[in-house]
């Protein structure tokens, strides 16, 4: 059974995407018999076309998505270049894993809750700074350009683009590349550019090319931070496709398509800008200048890495007191009382939601892991790594979401299948399983075989060793991969509602849907049980091993 575990990950990622999308091209077309499409015609196209506003749609779903990734990397890349195993350096580190794990849509109220007019950085530096005694009419929020969008991404994806190069980074020997360039007479930031970027780079082009897929076809940041009138394309798309008006369809699956079209020409854009900058980069390695720029890297560098790191943290320090704030007028600083009421009146409401989103995460994460680990233990007994099919991981990160799911969603409609939680679970695993693999195969890569070939030897069977001796001292990553599926998990807005129907209700879905009321304490109630919950993940995976161990120092220390 195990050889078969292999081909099971491949076709969970790839038969969906792959079958989504192409249950999306007939009623793109007018071809959908259930809504009386009888005939192809170009007829959604059309519509599309005459669509108000189509045309900024797609230039900021694009704009955005190529602006976001770029500003993330360079940021990611000017701090690297500084790094020097200062306590900054390590809190930076540290702060990356819990930063990752916060939803999407929380990042995004906590972003907003700042930002704002009337939010808590300018109350900070209102009136004395400022002299504002009101809120000033700034549209920093919805702005039409898509600047707020692009700035909430750019503080998002950092801490994954930052995740992936500390990655990436011990298997270049860093230190020694650099230590060589300063002996050639370049400064340290100099150096690591011209020698640890050009080859850290090639590593992390896979998640980078994710992370602006997801950009390009956000939908949940998108309603929170991008524009109304008209949204970005991905937003359009999710709200035809909800319109009571079935006939909508057609249109929604024909911007679907076309958002698939948005992000093939955005990945298309940046792999050509990829060979530009590159030919323009090997010119300048090559030139042997000795810049004298050093210090202006070093500054600029920590300086938007220590901004880019504050604004989550604060933003979440924003959601918790929104939370809990009664009156406060502009411009205070604070609020002027604190109650309990808001969470009192929206714990009934938050019940259901929570532990459906419970049960979503860890039924997608636990079978996201026992199938992770049949592959890894099938790849360990044949002593051949998996690395040609690596590619198609990212698959499901790579292919904007509205793209395929509104086929999977034709699909099942088609056949019958009405909402139901297990169609759900199935959507979350799609996006949870990628993360899962990534997260597992490296520690699984290097445990110590020696500990299996001890167990055999005194008569354990090729199962039993794993079930007794690799499993157990295993717990602590296996059980951090399980928190970061759920984290994944509980992030998922679009999956959930489109596969579910709104008959699945979650805590994400909920706290999106709030974004377009204008009660700040309950959508920081709401952002703030969003925010948590992944953390229950990570403290249990901390805790279970500590726990089980507690009169085995040997294990507790794996």
């Amino acid at each position: 059974m195990l050889r078969l575990a292999p081909w099971i990950i491949v076709l969970s990622l790839v038969l969906p995407v792959v079958g989504g999308t192409l249950f999306t091209v007939p009623p793109a077309f007018g071809y959908l018999p259930v809504l009386g499409g009888d005939d192809w015609s170009l007829r959604p196209w059309l519509e599309l076309a005459a669509t108000p506003g189509i045309l900024r749609s797609i230039a900021v779903s694009f704009g955005s998505g190529l602006l976001a990734t770029g500003l993330a990397l360079i940021i990611v890349f000017l701090f690297l270049s500084t790094i020097a195993n200062t306590r900054f350096d390590r809190w930076i580190q540290r702060l990356v894993s819990p930063l990752l794990s916060v939803p999407h849509a929380a990042a995004a109220f906590g972003f907003a809750f700042l930002v704002a007019p009337s939010g808590l950085m300018l109350r900070w530096l209102s009136p004395s700074l400022t002299g504002f005694e009101r809120p000033p009419d700034w549209l920093l929020l919805n702005d039409p350009f898509g600047m707020s969008l692009i700035s909430g991404l750019v503080v998002k994806e950092i801490p994954f683009l930052l995740l992936v190069s500390l990655a990436g980074l011990p298997q270049l020997n860093a230190a020694q590349r650099v230590m060589l360039a300063r002996s050639l007479g370049y400064l340290p930031r100099v150096a690591w550019f011209k020698a640890v970027a050009p080859a850290l780079y090639p590593l992390i082009r896979l998640p980078v090319y994710a992370v602006l897929a997801f950009a390009t076809s956000t939908v949940d940041v998108a309603m929170i931070l991008g524009p109304n009138l008209p949204s970005t394309l991905s937003v359009q798309v999710v709200q035809w496709f909800n319109d009571p008006d079935l006939t909508r369809r057609f249109l929604a699956s024909a911007g679907a398509l076309l958002q698939l079209l948005v992000t093939a020409s955005a990945l298309s854009a940046w792999w050509g800008l990829e060979k530009l900058i590159g030919t323009g980069f090997n010119a300048w390695v090559a030139g042997g200048n000795r810049q004298r720029s050093d210090g202006t890297l070093w500054l600029v560098g920590r300086g938007l890495m220590l901004i880019a790191t504050l604004l989550p943290v604060l933003g979440l320090f924003a959601l918790a007191l929104n939370s809990v704030a009664g009156f406060w007028r502009f411009p205070d600083a604070w609020p002027g009382s604190v109650t309990l009421s808001h969470w009192l009146q929206a714990l009934p409401d938050l019940a259901r939601p929570f532990w459906m989103t419970m049960v979503i995460a860890t039924a997608a994460s636990a079978l996201a892991v026992a199938m992770v680990l049949a592959a890894l233990e099938h790849e360990q007994r044949r002593n051949r790594p998996a690395t040609r099919a690596l590619w198609l991981l990212y698959l499901p990160l790579l292919v904007p979401q509205v793209g395929f799911l509104s086929g999977i969603t034709v699909l099942s409609q088609m056949a019958g299948q009405a909402p139901a939680l297990w169609v759900v679970v199935w959507a979350h695993l799609l996006f949870v399983l990628p993360y899962v693999y990534l997260t597992l195969v490296e520690p699984y890569r290097r445990f110590d075989f020696r500990w299996v070939i001890l167990g055999r030897s005194l008569g354990l069977s090729v199962n039993q060793a794993f079930w007794r001796i690799r499993l157990p001292m295993m717990l602590r990553p296996v059980l951090t991969a399980m928190a970061l599926g759920v984290a994944i998990s509980v992030s998922q807005y679009l999956p959930t509602q489109m596969l579910g129907g709104g008959r699945i209700v979650t805590v994400t879905t909920e706290a999106v849907a709030l974004s377009s009321g204008g009660d700040r304490r309950l959508i920081g109630v709401w952002a703030m049980v969003q925010a948590i919950t992944p953390f229950i993940g990570f403290v249990l995976a901390l805790l279970i091993p500590r726990l089980l161990w507690k009169e085995r120092r040997g294990m507790q220390a794996l």
